[in-house]
């Protein structure tokens, strides 16, 4: 893990920190940790006026919104309680933050973010979020596609599988961009973008 620069406009995006998902186990660290360490970086970036996204996942009552193919495992037909959906209070109340809605694992897919990011400047994203595996490692893969630098910041994100959340860490990520951890974004934040 190593971690060369932030560019002068970057965006942090977290993955699905909603109260449905973060009430579930994850490994190797605890939704509570993913959700307080993203909360770490959502005010460092706010404080230098730099972009928060925060990306949910929901569907239609019907799930007439879901992606329609067929998979021996899909979530078609779930029933989630009221509010599942709902951004962690943590990460909430900040008017100036950008919501994302998605109907699938990737950020990107079928929603407004690549516009979002693009009229605001932004060259890179830092991303965190649960799942690792799942809706990190998809919108990671998108962002590369779309010509973004990528950092992934990986002790705030976590997974139901510890080693789909390595497999991602050690395999994937490093293909898709720089990966580190919070303090070490935290860090590289403060030296770059101090004057903001």
């Amino acid at each position: 893990m190593s971690l060369t620069t932030l560019d002068p406009r970057t965006a942090l995006v977290a993955i699905d920190l909603q109260n449905g998902i973060v009430g579930m186990p994850t490994q190797p660290y605890a939704a509570s940790d993913v959700v307080a360490r993203t909360a770490e970086l959502a005010n460092a970036f706010r404080a230098r006026n730099l972009p928060v996204v925060l990306v949910r996942v929901s569907f239609a009552p019907d799930w007439a919104d879901a992606v329609p193919g067929r998979t021996e495992r899909g979530p078609g037909g779930l029933a989630f309680p009221e509010g599942w959906d709902t951004v962690v209070d943590e990460l909430s109340g900040h008017p100036g933050d950008i919501p994302v809605t998605k109907r699938i694992w990737n950020a990107f897919h079928g929603t407004d973010l690549d516009v979002q990011l693009r009229r605001r400047g932004i060259t890179q994203i830092v991303l965190t979020g649960i799942a690792t595996s799942i809706g990190v490692e998809s919108t990671a893969r998108a962002a590369y596609e779309h010509g973004y630098h990528v950092t992934l910041a990986t002790d705030a994100m976590s997974d139901r599988d510890p080693e789909a959340h390595r497999s991602s860490v050690e395999r994937i990520f490093p293909r898709l961009g720089e990966s580190g951890t919070t303090a070490d974004i935290l860090d590289l934040l403060a030296k770059t973008h101090h004057g903001q």
